[in-house]
């Protein structure tokens, strides 16, 4: 069972989800201790790439006031994710297509590590914004009308 450390909320607003794929995340000493307090944000941040590895961008771990004298930590610093080679093969491949691009989605424990949740998605026009929290809000009202008849 997972337990989730850090949402980004606004990945499910700004996108349409198509695969979910887990990552390990590297990650110094201090990092660990401050995302165990809640110290990260993941909001803007994104994966590329790179001579066929994967990175996160744009992760922000605010570094904890007692963290060690000696080390000097750098808050922005691209995480590299460990990901098996296939999947790293098959996301290259989806990425090139026109209009998919990488996010991150979540951070969360499985089996005492840290790992992160990314998904290969495709960016929702305004319209399809406004539909979003249409339906959210149908969904909703409904839940709570059906709430207030359960009442009754």
């Amino acid at each position: 069972m997972s337990s989730v450390i850090v949402n980004n909320k606004k990945a499910y607003h700004d996108f349409f989800i198509e695969e979910k794929y887990e990552a390990g995340i590297v990650l110094e000493g201090w990092e660990v201790k401050a995302i165990r307090s809640g110290k990260g944000q993941l909001i803007d941040s994104y994966v590329k790439i790179r001579n066929g590895e994967v990175w996160l961008l744009g992760f922000n771990v605010n570094p904890m006031l007692s963290a060690s004298t000696h080390v000097s930590p750098d808050s922005t610093r691209i995480k590299k994710l460990l990901m098996h080679k296939r999947e790293i093969d098959r996301l290259i491949g989806k990425v090139e297509q026109k209009g998919f691009s990488l996010i991150a989605l979540n951070l969360h424990y499985s089996k005492g590590k840290v790992k992160a949740d990314i998904a290969l998605a495709k960016g929702k026009k305004l319209h399809d914004k406004r539909a979003t929290e249409r339906e959210q809000e149908g969904k909703k009202e409904a839940a709570q009308a059906l709430k207030a008849h359960k009442r009754l």
